[in-house]
């Protein structure tokens, strides 16, 4: 099953703590290139999302982004009890030296800035449950939306593939042809050369060699091999790169095919194949 490098997922949540939209979109690339925007609240989740998105896509410039509505974060108290030892013997040192009998309350200690402390920008570690199930929600329709793009591009290969073995078909129709027209032009050359007569044996020998040189028998075969790869690669994971590599090596079988050849039908079926390779891997060019 082919899967698009092209894709798109959204995903609006409402909970509690966090509310908002994740979008996932992808096109065509090379290599996997990961663009990830977060708000600045959410900044230190980006590595664990990086690592979330390239477990499961391989290539492609992937877009993940997250937009919020609402954020509530627990807050994060912060006491700091050597401060407060410190300041409790400072304010009994003075009331020692005032003579005052009162000693410092806790509620007194804690007015002090330093004592106790709030993270006003709260504690986002608590949210990353939510982001990641969220994602993991969007994620999946992202890959849904990548599958059925994959399907229709499979589609279209298969045609085209269908196309290259009918113009193959026609090839290895001719096969035999092509070694007659080489055997009467090699004796029609024979009899214009040596029109009193020649050494059969000669022509023979030359014949052998022009039919080792001309012939499109092992061309054929080897497509046919390569097309059988083919068709086993596809059902591979991520088999573009693979397939496009067997597609240069069908299309180098197919050019010697076509510096061969020296009938027109067999001329026009090349034209199709070489046509019907091209569009096969234009579409590699879209699946991952």
């Amino acid at each position: 099953m082919f899967k698009s490098m092209t894709g798109f997922a959204r995903e609006e949540f409402d909970e509690e703590q966090l509310s908002g939209t994740i979008q996932i979109k992808s096109y065509n690339n090379r290599y996997l290139d990961l663009v990830i925007s977060l708000p600045s609240q959410l900044a230190g989740f980006e590595p664990r999302l990086q690592s979330l998105l390239s477990s499961q896509i391989r290539r492609g410039k992937v877009e993940y982004s997250l937009r919020l509505k609402k954020i509530e974060k627990p807050a994060a108290v912060r006491a700091d009890p050597e401060a407060a030892r410190a300041l409790y013997g400072a304010l009994n040192q003075m009331a020692a030296e005032l003579g005052l009998a009162e000693k410092p309350s806790l509620s007194m200690l804690t007015s002090f800035e330093g004592i106790i402390s709030f993270d006003k920008e709260g504690d986002s570690e608590a949210l990353w449950p939510i982001v990641e199930a969220r994602s993991l929600a969007a994620l999946q329709d992202f890959e849904k939306s990548r599958l059925v793009e994959g399907e229709a591009t499979s589609r279209n290969i298969d045609a085209e593939l269908g196309r290259f073995e009918t113009g193959l078909a026609t090839v290895e129709a001719k096969a035999a042809e092509i070694d007659t027209t080489v055997q009467d032009q090699l004796k029609a050359r024979f009899d214009e050369i040596l029109p009193k007569g020649y050494d059969e044996t000669r022509m023979l020998q030359e014949l052998a060699v022009q039919l080792v040189r001309l012939s499109i028998n092992e061309e054929v075969s080897r497509l046919k091999a390569h097309i059988e790869a083919f068709r086993t690669i596809r059902d591979e994971e991520a088999p573009s790169k693979r397939l496009d590599f067997l597609c240069q090596e069908m299309n180098r079988e197919t050019n010697t095919i076509g510096s061969k050849n020296m009938l027109i039908p067999v001329a026009h079926a090349v034209v199709e194949m070489k046509d019907a390779l091209e569009n096969i891997r234009e579409q590699l060019r879209n699946i991952e």
